[in-house]
């Protein structure tokens, strides 16, 4: 059990460092908030909840996979090299497809409710 909660220490300095070195995982905590807010504002069903949770999830997840592969890429070279940056840059673009699916979804999500509220 005491391997388990250390385990458990050790993820969650993960999300603290993700935190504190990554800009973008800022932005994405926000954009996750407003979303809850919107949720509640906007009164949406168990299935969509489950769905925003899951991307919002989904979304920090790959940023903070993405620190962690430019970090290591950091530790093997600072100098500039085309291998590295093309890692760096798959790994980036991992988060933007899912962020942008992601937002796909939650315009289909948010955006009729909207226009209810406004029709």
């Amino acid at each position: 059990m005491k391997r388990f909660f250390n385990s458990l220490g050790f993820a969650f300095s993960g999300i603290i460092q993700s935190w504190k070195i990554g800009q973008n995982f800022k932005i994405q905590v926000g954009c996750g908030l407003v979303s809850l807010v919107l949720c509640v504002l906007l009164n949406v069903q168990g299935w969509e909840w489950i769905v925003v949770l899951i991307l919002i999830g989904g979304v920090l997840a790959l940023e903070t996979i993405n620190s962690s592969i430019e970090k290591l890429c950091d530790l093997i070279t600072m100098e500039r090299d085309p291998k590295i940056k093309t890692i760096k840059d798959l790994s980036a673009g991992a988060v933007l497809i899912f962020s942008m699916i992601s937002l796909v979804i939650g315009c289909l999500i948010f955006i009729p409710k909207v226009i209810l509220i406004f029709s």
